[in-house]
């Protein structure tokens, strides 16, 4: 399960069901160095909890205010926070701008953001369904689309990218959670898992090797014991997966691999010297696998910084996993 701060529309239907309030908070627009993107939300309760942020800590005070009125009222509501330079530096920001902020009550009645509707997005998210919600600010008329239904929407699909369209319309993209599979319950996935998980995947942790992959090794992680191929066919690794091989074992690690390789992971790192990934080309040249497919692997894994321990290592993968899902 992804972290706490990732499940927000999770935790506001949560607290709407338990009869506490919710209401969502999700950015529209900002200026060019925010601290969160356009999309980004926080889920406040009737009772002033929170989860999630819409900035650096600037705006938050404000918004909640806002939404316990909203809660009220039954009236969402559309913010513009100007931020001074002072301000703006105090929560890391070069310099001044503008953040907008949508506020909306979930309820089941008048302008509020219809609970029906939030049951599908969290529904979708759990089933790894990519799905937008759609807002025009007049008139506060919402709709959900899936890919395929309007091609602007496809395109913040295909970008993962949340905001405001030409025609005036707030797009939300809830695209599925990001999953990162890790083959080799060895030392560095203990800390691997649990920065994965910070960073919002849902992790998987597949070693056939029963002492290896224990629960006391690894308290509350998914833990799967079949065969790293076989394992990795079932979890059907899509476009939102990262897959690492660890297990320095090429019985373990090549089939893993040419699964990887068969799937739309977007990105695959393996552990191992220069020398031992020159070995591993061999063999999976001898297996008839392609020069651009062999392209596709990170290897020896992780972004240069001279790491050294278990921990600094697991750095140095979750480092070069978010550059390949960031800049491409």
């Amino acid at each position: 399960m992804a972290a706490e701060h990732d499940r927000i529309p999770e935790i506001a239907l949560d607290w709407h069901r338990a009869g506490k309030g919710a209401a969502l908070a999700t950015v529209v627009e900002t200026w060019g160095s925010a601290p969160r993107q356009a999309g980004s939300q926080l889920a406040i309760s009737g009772a002033g909890q929170i989860m999630g942020s819409v900035s650096g800590g600037c705006v938050e005070g404000a918004v909640v205010t806002e939404a316990l009125e909203a809660l009220e009222d039954g009236t969402p509501r559309l913010l513009t926070f100007g931020v001074s330079d002072e301000t703006a530096f105090a929560v890391g920001l070069a310099c001044g701008g503008t953040i907008r902020v949508l506020v909306e009550p979930v309820g089941t009645g008048g302008q509020c953001l219809p609970e029906p509707m939030l049951e599908r997005i969290v529904a979708a998210r759990a089933a790894r369904q990519p799905l937008a919600y759609v807002l025009r600010p007049e008139g506060w008329a919402r709709s959900l689309l899936a890919p395929g239904q309007d091609g602007a929407v496809d395109a913040r699909f295909r970008s993962d990218k949340s905001g405001m369209e030409e025609d005036g319309r707030f797009v939300a993209i809830f695209n599925p959670p990001l999953r990162m599979i890790v083959v080799g319950a060895v030392h560095i996935a203990q800390p691997l898992m649990v920065l994965a998980r910070t960073c919002g995947y849902d992790p998987v942790l597949i070693d056939p090797r029963a002492a290896f992959g224990s629960a006391e090794r690894f308290p509350g992680e998914t833990i799967l014991e079949d065969w790293p191929d076989e394992a990795l066919s079932a979890q059907a690794p899509d476009a939102r997966t990262a897959i690492v091989t660890l297990t320095h074992d090429a019985k373990l690690d090549d089939p893993a691999i040419l699964a990887a390789l068969a799937s739309d992971c977007f990105y695959l790192g393996c552990l191992g010297s220069t020398r031992t990934h020159a070995r591993r080309v061999e063999r999976l040249q001898a297996a008839g696998v392609g020069a651009d497919q062999i392209a596709r692997i990170h290897a020896p894994v992780g972004l240069d910084i001279g790491a050294k321990t278990p921990a600094e290592i697991a750095v140095s993968i979750m480092a070069q996993i978010t550059q390949r899902l960031r800049k491409g």
